[in-house]
């Protein structure tokens, strides 16, 4: 059986995918592991290349290794690790962490087993002009026969962003924030005081 060069490059790049998951997990400096995340990034996008979803590839490219990563890198970098702390209770909390992975890993087995076996032709098959073009297909999709999950999943991201944002917003002593409220509220006559009626010392004292 002679394979196809597309297959071959599948192949290749589920390989690559696969030891550069691995390590993003096993690797012990965190920026080696942000690293091979954006290697596994790239080779995803590549994967998504290879099956004719253009569009999937450049957002996966722009999103996540083009701003997310980077800012992952950013904060691992400027962040003072204690790997030694990290590694403290791992042993305690391996049961639990193995079984929450052995359910998800069932969850996406289901669904897979449920998409694809059995499966001989697309559940709702999509005209021929959105077909040919994915990014259209795609926005077709997400905006009629998906658009509440869609915007579920989208108010979700919001939900997760503000409480991001609330657990930053702590008052510590060594740290100097902004209070626009009372930035605001500042008179001129608080800040500023014009003195009068003093007088000019001119006179130079001499040796």
């Amino acid at each position: 059986m002679i394979l196809e060069p597309q297959s071959i490059l599948f192949f290749i790049f589920a390989a690559i995918l696969v030891i550069a998951a691995l390590r993003v997990i096993t690797a012990h400096n965190p920026v080696h592991s942000a690293l091979f995340l954006v290697l596994s990034f790239f080779t995803a996008a590549a994967l998504w290349m290879l099956l004719q979803a253009e569009f999937l590839a450049i957002v996966l490219v722009l999103v996540y290794v083009g701003a997310v990563m980077v800012l992952f890198l950013f904060v691992v970098m400027m962040l003072d690790l204690d790997l030694e702390h990290l590694r403290k209770g791992f042993k305690q909390f391996l049961p639990l962490a193995s079984l929450v992975g052995a359910v998800i890993v069932a969850e996406m087995a289901i669904v897979l087993v449920r998409g694809f076996v059995g499966t001989a032709a697309p559940v709702q098959a999509l005209a021929p002009d959105v077909a040919a073009n994915n990014t259209k297909a795609l926005g077709t999709l997400l905006y009629t026969t998906y658009l509440f999950s869609f915007e579920v999943a989208g108010l979700i991201l919001l939900v997760a962003i503000i409480a991001a944002v609330a657990l930053t917003l702590r008052h510590r002593k060594d740290t100097k924030t902004q209070d626009i409220a009372e930035q605001i509220r500042t008179r001129k006559e608080d800040r500023v005081r014009m003195v009068t009626g003093m007088s000019a010392d001119t006179s130079v004292k001499k040796d």
